[in-house]
């Protein structure tokens, strides 16, 4: 394991019915402090490997760690210290905003001075606070998206993954979410995003890979990536030599 390693992708590959491979060969590392953007056109592979890197999907082949643990061997342990955003959160609409945040601060045996003290904070940047009495089944699908986020930010992950966060939210949301990032990112959590957006990943992320048939075609920092042309025209580049 490299020192700083938060989240290590070793040789992962994935195969479903009729052998084709949804991840193939896939080895990446996100360092303490990366924004790290995961691009491909839908249907690439991203979902597939996030799904793996948190827990949700099964493997054989490789070997994923997270903050020196397998996710394979010590589910438990990588879940600690991990936050998981899906492009789709499907919260319990049966609770209130404030009943599943506490249900999720409940999980990981945050204290109620430091729960309160977080819920209030990011309600608050998100603008949520006087909605959180409703029931989630209320909520528009930005709302759900908001309080999706919030859940996953309430422990302080070390590791924050995330699918497509800004489908669904709108620019202020998208703006604040972006600077929470940029926020945690100082204080040493690793972040690693899928997107479709090539121009969000260029201003926002330190490192990038490009994911295409389940296969990395390119990886490393932006500059490294681009050699000095826009990330879009790097990207479209990578995907017509392959």
């Amino acid at each position: 394991m490299s020192e700083r390693a938060m989240l290590e992708i070793k040789n992962y590959s994935k195969s479903y019915t009729g052998g084709k491979k949804a991840a193939d060969d896939v080895t990446l590392t996100v360092e303490s402090g990366d924004i790290y953007g995961f691009i491909g056109h839908n249907g690439a592979g991203k979902s597939t490997t996030i799904r793996a890197v948190v827990g949700v999907l099964d493997f054989t082949e490789g070997e994923i760690y997270i903050d020196g643990h397998s996710v394979k061997a010590e589910p438990m342990e990588c879940k600690k210290v991990t936050a998981y955003i899906p492009d789709n959160p499907d919260l319990y609409e049966n609770l209130t905003g404030i009943q599943y945040l506490n249900f999720v601060a409940d999980i990981f045996g945050l204290s109620a001075e430091v729960r309160e003290e977080r819920i209030k904070k990011y309600a608050d940047t998100f603008e949520i606070t006087d909605a959180l009495g409703d029931l989630i089944s209320s909520y528009s699908h930005g709302m759900k998206q908001k309080v999706a986020i919030i859940s996953a930010l309430i422990h302080k992950p070390k590791l924050l993954v995330l699918d497509e966060p800004f489908v669904g939210l709108d620019p202020k949301a998208t703006f604040t979410l972006k600077e929470i990032m940029h926020e945690m990112c100082e204080q040493g959590t690793a972040i690693f995003f899928s997107t479709h957006v090539l121009e969000v990943a260029e201003k926002l992320c330190n490192k990038v890979a490009i994911i295409k048939q389940g296969k990395i075609i390119a990886t490393g920092t932006i500059e490294e990536v681009t050699e000095g042309q826009s990330l879009e025209e790097a990207f479209l580049e990578a995907d017509n030599e392959e």
